[in-house]
């Protein structure tokens, strides 16, 4: 940081120069009254502040009384101020931040203390003309210091906050990668962070993977901001009470949420549907694979290639797939290959696209008759049609197709081309 601003006034007559030193005297007398009088306003005033004994006031006690006498001796004239002489107030700035006060109660002590020396200021000029122009041509070089020091205290603050929130970032990653290895940390930090997150050797847990729909670099800076965002999404408690491991990594955002008592599998996909719903309001949209449960870290590696591959069934639009929410069939029918659509018959699949162009009406009938365990009758209350339209609907199907729905094998046939279809619709997966 460069050197702090010159804290001096344009030249002022001798009469002036006069008054400016009796006020700077009058208040270097009087300094340490008016440090206690700073640090009792900052009690009443800052809530955080209020809530700490007097050891915490001790130091910021020190800290008021030496900004006051480093602001006097510049405002006399007598000495700049460079960031060396504000290593004080950085050390305080690390401790206030180490504590956990918010930055913006750090800046309110800064905003204090000017208003005391001020009030200071003019309690010892007086009421003279003199006098108060003198007091005056205080205000912008006081000003001028209060900014600097306030500037270089804030810097500091900020950077320990990165430097903490790096050392979570690490540690986390650090975590995430032992229990993709399928163990669980015994000792040292890593334990106690697996521990905060409820995870253990035998601790029932699922593995969710993210990527932003359009974010295909991983270095990419839009990636980071809502790799972020993901993640401070998903780490806000769900219907259960603890903490969820999150982390961003490799361009993609990994949960490892635990299933705690009274909790199953569908809890967790419906947290996870809501957080993505959420974030889709916000213009984030996600890709989300949702593993099942794994009994233990052991297992943990085989859920987190679940996840991934449930990716490649989420529609490029976005959405989630979650594969306890999946039957097997669905899960196949999803994962259908080019041989297994080079297997449907051309017949069933002309007919399944100029249906869908007509409204789905015997693609429905096909699913509602499965649901009805081929009763007829049944299917048609269900689809609100007369039982002689349900009949003429299979008789259309058995004529296009050359698959009577009637028959098992044929039905089944149906079913898989016609779940082909519908993942064909959606296939175009999340990078």
């Amino acid at each position: 940081m460069p050197r702090g601003p010159d804290p001096g006034t344009p030249p002022l007559s001798e009469p002036l120069l006069r008054e400016r030193w009796r006020i700077l005297h009058a208040v270097h007398d009087r300094v340490e009254e008016v440090a206690e009088s700073a640090v009792e306003v900052m009690r009443a005033e800052i809530p955080s502040y209020a809530l700490q004994d007097e050891r915490f006031f001790e130091d910021v006690r020190e800290q008021v009384l030496e900004h006051y006498r480093m602001q006097l001796a510049a405002l006399a004239g007598d000495r700049g101020i460079a960031p060396e002489d504000l290593v004080f107030s950085r050390a305080a700035a690390m401790r206030r931040a180490r504590a956990g006060f918010a930055l913006e109660d750090w800046i309110s002590a800064f905003r204090v203390g000017r208003q005391v020396m001020w009030d200071a200021l003019l309690n010892c000029a007086g009421t003279s003309a003199e006098a108060q122009q003198a007091a005056l041509s205080l205000v912008t070089p006081l000003m001028r210091y209060v900014d600097y020091a306030s500037t270089h205290a804030a810097q500091a603050y900020v950077e320990y906050q990165q430097h903490v929130v790096a050392d979570a970032d690490r540690e986390r990653r650090d975590l995430l990668d032992q229990l993709l290895a399928g163990v669980v940390p015994a000792r040292g930090p890593l334990l106690a962070a697996a521990q905060a997150y409820g995870l253990g050797p035998r601790s029932p847990m699922m593995a969710v993977v993210a990527v932003c729909v359009g974010d295909t670099h991983t270095g990419d800076h839009a990636w980071a901001s809502n790799g972020y965002a993901t993640s401070a999404s998903i780490s806000v408690a769900g219907p259960w009470a603890g903490r969820t491991l999150v982390v961003v990594r490799h361009g993609e955002v990994v949960a490892v949420p635990v299933l705690r008592a009274g909790m199953d599998a569908e809890d967790v996909c419906a947290h996870f549907e809501a957080v993505r719903e959420r974030l889709a309001r916000q213009g984030t949209v996600l890709c989300m694979g949702i593993s099942t449960v794994a009994q233990g870290a052991a297992e943990l590696p085989r859920a987190y290639a679940e996840a991934r591959a449930a990716l490649d069934l989420v529609p490029g639009a976005g959405g989630v797939a979650a594969l306890p929410r999946l039957s097997p069939f669905d899960y196949l029918a999803l994962r259908a290959d080019d041989l297994a659509r080079q297997l449907v018959d051309p017949r069933v699949r002309a007919m399944l696209a100029e249906d869908r162009g007509r409204g789905d009406t015997l693609a429905v009938t096909i699913r509602a008759f499965a649901e009805a365990d081929l009763n007829l009758r049944l299917a048609a209350d269900r689809l609100r049609v007369h039982h002689n339209t349900a009949h003429y609907r299979l008789r259309r199907i058995e004529e296009r197709t050359g698959r009577n729905p009637r028959r098992i094998a044929d039905l089944l046939e149906l079913l898989v081309a016609l779940a082909i279809r519908d993942g064909d619709g959606e296939s175009e997966g999340c990078q």
